[in-house]
């Protein structure tokens, strides 16, 4: 089972990924994702209502242009709905459900600011077609807003520039230095939020010759040594998508937290696949991951030729095996270290942020006039973990099972691939909580590392997505 979020976040991201292109990243369309949940919440605190999200004006007198303000609230709610690719009231249901039962493995934190000397007790800064609603929608006083948010969303005052480097600092651990944008007077109101992980490996990597990349990987050639995946502990396969054709996949899971994790899935389509076509096949791949699923369209190792194709390479031995047809399928992955620091531009408006803007600014009677959206955000990729750092080592014993045939496919990410990282929550009585399945980070790898002798580094680099009107 995954969250209901798992499709509009594939679609959004898709459409972030696309404004970022083809060069070596990494994002959080979560983070960003969830500051448009945050306004729908603001500026839709009464659901049930008639007409949700949009003031009930029709005979006000004090409003000579009522119609046509409810009209411009309702073209800006379908605008950000169709961002959020769900209405507003789910979109802030499942904003809630996730910021206020947080993820053991994923620190996460939201806060909405506003200047100082503008209140948000509707009385100061109202634009003359803004005005005060009836009691209970919210508009005429922060509770109606306020309840609609996320209990753990911080509300106050906006800080200054050293207070937001502050904010981004405490809630990424130190891993984010700096807030995205830059406060100035013109500043009337800020929402902003933080995701940061920090995982090992349930087993680690080991360390190979990068020549295991292969003869047509760029790659081996620049680098010394990769990572290979231990003999247990991570998963492996061969699908056929629609969009990416054959492509390969590694599954690496962290250790788990009461019963909570982070799988980082990689995967790796021919050359001359775009690079969205890859990053949507890894977000799609995504859902079936987060329950240790078989992708679909897996291909059996019985099906294909042996010996060298353009992703991987097949060999067939005899071995003793357990497989009940006496044909046993295995799977090693070689890949390289990487790490990644990027900002992004999320003005585009496809991203949903000039909407988010719009209908934040009414509900909270300030008078933006305009806006600013950026996202920073790091990762690292290493033999230890996903910015994390241990060592994990097991024994097993097992009688001599009979004899059979066993193929091994060598899965080489020699070139260019997309990695998303997807949490897991499993409680003790079998269900799943909200975080289950969702996609945290993604990443395009077009930019690989030396592995490095240092000892691992307990640390891992988060993303943090902000926003301001």
């Amino acid at each position: 089972m995954t969250t209901d979020l798992h499709g509009p976040l594939c679609a959004y991201a898709e459409r972030l990924h696309a404004t970022i292109g083809d060069r070596h990243h990494v994002a959080s369309p979560l983070g960003a994702w969830l500051l448009l949940a945050l306004s729908a919440a603001a500026s839709n605190p009464d659901p049930t209502a008639e007409h949700a999200g949009v003031p009930d004006t029709a005979g006000d007198p004090t409003v000579a242009d009522a119609p046509t303000v409810a009209g411009e609230r309702e073209t800006v709610a379908a605008e950000l709905a169709a961002a959020l690719g769900t209405d507003l009231a789910s979109a802030a249901q499942v904003a809630r459900a996730l910021l206020d039962a947080p993820h053991p493995l994923v620190a996460s934190a939201t806060a909405l600011w506003h200047r100082p000397g503008r209140g948000l007790d509707g009385t100061a800064g109202r634009p003359a077609a803004l005005p005060a609603t009836r009691p209970g929608r919210g508009l005429d006083g922060t509770a109606g807003w306020r309840a609609a948010l996320p209990a753990t969303t911080e509300v106050g005052a906006l800080p200054d520039q050293a207070g937001l480097d502050a904010w981004a600092r405490e809630h990424t651990d130190g891993l984010i230095d700096t807030f995205p944008l830059k406060v100035s007077p013109d500043v009337v109101f800020a929402l902003a939020s933080a995701l940061a992980t920090r995982i090992s490996w349930a087993e680690p990597f080991e360390v190979t010759d990068a020549r295991a990349l292969g003869p047509g990987s760029a790659w081996a050639r620049d680098l010394r040594r990769v990572l290979r995946s231990p003999s247990h502990g991570h998963r492996g396969a061969i699908a056929t998508t629609t969009r990416a054709g054959d492509v390969i996949v590694h599954a690496a899971p962290a250790q788990t937290a009461d019963g909570s994790g982070l799988v980082v899935l990689s995967v790796a389509a021919a050359p001359d696949v775009p690079p969205g076509d890859v990053l949507a096949t890894a977000y799609h791949l995504s859902a079936g991951a987060a329950d240790g699923a078989q992708p679909a369209g897996r291909r059996s190792l019985f099906d294909l030729p042996l010996g060298d194709a353009p992703l991987w390479t097949i060999r067939e031995e005899r071995v003793r095996t357990r497989a009940r047809d006496g044909r046993e399928e295995r799977h090693s992955a070689v890949l390289p270290c990487w790490s990644a620091r990027s900002e992004h531009d999320l003005t585009a408006e496809s991203l949903g942020f000039p909407a988010a803007t719009a209908a934040l600014a009414r509900a909270l009677a300030q008078p933006a006039q305009g806006f600013e959206a950026r996202q920073v955000a790091m990762a690292r990729y290493d033999r230890y973990g996903f910015e994390a750092a241990a060592v994990t080592g097991m024994f097993g014993t097992v009688s001599l099972p009979p004899e059979g045939v066993a193929r091994t496919a060598e899965l080489r990410f020699g070139h260019p691939y997309a990695v998303v990282a997807v949490a897991t929550e499993r409680r003790p009585d079998g269900t799943t909580g909200p975080w289950h399945g969702v996609p945290v980070f993604s990443a395009w790898v077009a930019e690989p590392e030396e592995l490095s002798d240092a000892a691992p580094d307990p640390d891992r680099r988060p993303g943090s997505a902000s926003r301001r009107a």
